[in-house]
């Protein structure tokens, strides 16, 4: 990291709704200290350290508030099989993958055969055909299901007792974790400090300052969150532990042993739709005999919210199924009741991906002050008539979800998030996804959206401080240098969705974010004055 003493930022574009029409920047240590136009900055700060940036355009540093970071970096760094277009493919990709590294334990990423002409995944006995005895672990998109060999199997000795076993299929639930935590356990210290590092390192050239790791026991465990808090990057690493308790002293105990800003993230009441595992009120119209899986009751729900509550910490669950989130809302309900709105306001409580919520739900959100952590790209990716989710559960069913438009109407905040290794981590294509919804009417504007990838995942975290995620005369020097092209004030009329072309608006332009437009590519990446990328 380089540190940034004294810096002028001529010749760009700055996203600053106080300057909107400003092209320079100066930075002083970790703040910036004025913005306005290059011949008053020049004589402003005459012994300023001049940086060109030859049109570029400056934003606040993006946050994305749901992700996994050692996850990320073993797809990066190791087998990403997000983009295989069918099941031969898929097999093919692990027998090259398993040549090239001979006697390592496989870990691969992202196949996803609801794409697929099979539209089925490889067996148990098509795996073994390519690998022998090799373990590998192969995580469904969603990483809410994953295949493995018979090698890493055999590692499981009470595999077969577990729930979501079977034995020539996917594992599940239970038994999910089970092997992850088995394959995990294979990988050297050095592998998983290379990925984790190579995360980091991805979500600055992102222009990504700050994540919040969503850890827990059945994820990477506390070891890989320990490390993970412990490295000095650059990038701020934010952490939620997802382990439930039932009263306020284990809450403040486990904070304590954790570290983490609360104990919300990836606390799963259920799974997900693409695996069906996610917890449904109705089958899936794809699978008549399943409504996917429950894997915390009503009374734990309750009094985890219960006893974060009165230890005022941040409690959270991930919930995707119209079940999961009725099961949520209901035990917010019941702690409202006998604690108060405003006690459960104050701990600002959140709820991770929240895909299937009804008005009323919403509205009682947005009254307790419950943050939803957003992944708009999951609509890009499984969205429409014609996407997963309508072969999940039907088109009528599958419309209204990730209602963001929603969720906002009813004071609902927003913070956006990847949840990678899930999705990409450019927050861009976030903030497009989150504005082009595939449902109409779903989605939010152009504001709304680039509001909830960054100042939306400071205020997620607790972080009450106006000026964060902004560029303003006393903000922390967060930001990005972007080669961003023609911004949306340039755009023809139809072709995006504006904040506003009344220049009495004094809102500035965004690039192009329409689905055709080349998104912005990221020059610089400064957080808190500090240089993390370029």
């Amino acid at each position: 990291m380089t540190p940034i003493l004294t810096t002028l930022l001529l010749n760009g574009r700055v996203h600053s709704p106080s300057h909107p029409d400003a092209t320079a920047m100066a930075v002083r240590g970790d703040v910036v200290a004025w913005l306005g136009s290059d011949d008053v900055g020049r004589r402003q700060f005459p012994d300023a350290d001049v940086v060109d940036l030859e049109g570029g355009f400056v934003t606040p540093g993006f946050v994305d508030s749901h992700i996994h970071l050692t996850a990320t970096g073993l797809t990066l760094s190791g087998l990403d099989l997000r983009e295989t277009p069918s099941l031969g493919q898929c097999l093919r990709m692990v027998a090259d993958y398993a040549a090239a590294h001979p006697g390592e334990a496989i870990w691969g990423h992202g196949w996803d055969e609801s794409s697929w002409p099979e539209n089925s995944p490889p067996s148990t006995a098509e795996l073994d055909a390519v690998l022998g005895n090799r373990p590998a672990y192969l995580a469904r998109v969603d990483v809410h299901s994953a295949l493995a060999s018979t090698g890493l199997r055999r590692l499981v000795p009470e595999l077969k007792a577990a729930r979501g076993f079977t034995a020539d299929r996917p594992l599940a639930g239970d038994a999910h974790h089970l092997v992850r935590a088995a394959a995990c356990s294979l990988l050297t210290a050095t592998q998983l400090e290379q990925a984790r590092t190579a995360a980091l390192g991805a979500a600055a050239a992102a222009g990504i300052v700050a994540v919040h790791e969503c850890a827990g026991p059945e994820i990477g465990g506390l070891d890989d969150w320990l490390r993970l808090r412990a490295l000095d990057h650059g990038v701020e690493v934010i952490g939620y532990w997802g382990e439930a308790v039932s009263t306020a002293a284990q809450a403040r105990a486990l904070m304590e042993r954790t570290g983490a800003r609360g104990l919300a993230g990836d606390l799963f009441v259920d799974g997900a739709l693409g695996s069906h595992t996610a917890w449904l009120h109705e089958p899936y119209a794809d699978a008549p005999d399943r409504v996917g899986t429950c894997y915390l009751d009503a009374d734990v729900i309750e009094a985890h919210l219960r006893a974060c509550t009165e230890a005022q910490v941040t409690a959270g669950f991930h919930v995707i199924g119209d079940a999961a989130v009725s099961a949520a809302v209901d035990a917010l309900e019941r702690v409202v009741a006998d604690l108060g709105a405003v006690a459960v306001a104050r701990c600002g409580h959140r709820l991770e991906h929240l895909e299937m919520v009804t008005a009323d739900q919403a509205a009682k959100l947005g009254a307790w002050g419950v943050i939803a952590s957003v992944q708009p790209n999951f609509d890009a990716l499984w969205g429409g008539r014609d996407g997963m989710y309508a072969d999940r559960l039907g088109a009528e069913r599958a419309g209204p979800l990730n209602p963001l438009a929603l969720l906002a109407s009813q004071g609902v905040p927003l913070a956006l998030g990847s949840d990678a290794p899930v999705t990409g981590l450019d927050p861009w294509a976030s903030v497009r996804a989150a504005v082009h919804h595939r449902t109409a009417d779903s989605g939010v504007s152009a504001r709304a959206a680039f509001a909830g990838a960054t100042r939306g995942g400071w205020r997620a975290c607790g972080v009450r401080d106006d000026n964060m995620g902004t560029l303003v005369p006393g903000a922390p020097a967060s930001y990005v240098v972007w080669d961003a092209g023609d911004l949306d004030v340039h755009a023809p009329d139809d072709s995006v969705q504006r904040w506003s072309t009344d220049p009495r608006s004094r809102v500035p332009a965004l690039p192009r974010l329409d689905p055709t437009a080349d998104l912005p590519r990221c020059r610089r990446t400064v957080h808190r004055g500090a240089v993390i990328h370029g």
